[in-house]
C-alpha cells in the first residue's frame, strides 16, 4: 500500500521562520514553494558582489513516501531551485550574473548512522538526517552554495573592460604600446655592435 494515499499532505508556508523548523518525523508529507531573496541567505550573501533586482531563488519542495520491496517505505524529498546571483568574475573582476537551475532528490534518514550506511553507489538520492526541528532553509542554502561555480566568470568574450585607477583602460593600453619594448632595445644594441 502506498502511504501517500493515507497520510495528510501539509503545505509549507513561504515564511522563513516556518522553514527553519519543519517536523520531518511527523506522519505526513509536505509540499510548498516560494521565493528567497539574497538577504534571506546570509552565507550565500557573503560571496555576492552586488544584489540586483530579481536576484534570489525560487524553491519548491515535496516530500513523499515510496514503497520499497522487503523493507520499510522510503521517505523522499524533491528539491528544485532556480534563480540568479551576482558574483565577482575572476577574469575581469566585474560582477557576473550566475543563473542556477538545480533539482536534488534526498532520502530522509532517522539517524546519522543510517545516513552514513547509505550505499554511496546509489547516486539517485542524497541521504539527509531528518528530525522534528529540521532547518529546511539551511538545507536549501547548503544546496545553493554547493551549486555555485568554483571560479565564477563571464562566458568567453563577454568580460567587460573597465577603468583602472590610472584612467581609461584604452588610454593605458595605448601608453603601454608606445613605451619602449625591452626587446627593441636589445635589437638596436645588436645592430650597432654588428657595424
Amino acid at each position: 500500500m502506498n502511504r501517500n494515499h493515507v497520510l495528510p499532505q501539509v503545505h509549507l508556508p513561504d515564511d522563513l521562520n516556518a522553514l527553519r523548523r519543519v517536523d520531518f518525523c511527523a506522519p505526513q508529507s509536505y509540499e510548498g514553494g516560494g521565493f528567497l531573496p539574497i538577504s534571506a541567505l546570509p552565507r550565500l550573501e557573503e560571496g555576492v558582489c552586488v544584489v540586483r533586482d530579481g536576484d534570489g531563488f525560487e524553491w519548491q519542495v515535496e516530500t513523499y513516501f515510496e514503497d520499497s520491496p522487503g523493507s520499510q517505505a522510503r521517505h523522499l524529498m524533491d528539491l528544485r531551485l532556480k534563480g540568479r546571483v551576482h558574483l565577482l568574475c575572476q577574469r575581469c573582476l566585474q560582477d557576473c550574473a550566475v543563473e542556477l537551475a538545480e533539482k536534488r532528490q534526498f532520502i530522509l534518514m532517522a539517524t546519522e548512522e543510517e545516513a552514513d550506511a547509505f550505499p554511496m553507489e546509489d547516486d539517485r538520492y542524497e541521504p539527509l538526517v531528518a528530525n522534528q526541528h529540521f532547518d529546511l532553509l539551511a538545507a536549501i542554502e547548503d544546496e545553493l552554495l554547493l551549486s555555485l561555480p568554483l571560479i565564477p566568470k563571464h562566458p568567453d568574450g563577454q568580460c567587460v573592460a573597465h577603468s583602472t585607477v590610472f584612467g581609461d583602460s584604452g588610454a593605458v593600453s595605448q601608453a603601454v604600446e608606445k613605451s619602449d619594448n625591452p626587446f627593441n632595445v636589445l635589437k638596436n644594441i645588436k645592430k650597432s655592435s654588428s657595424r
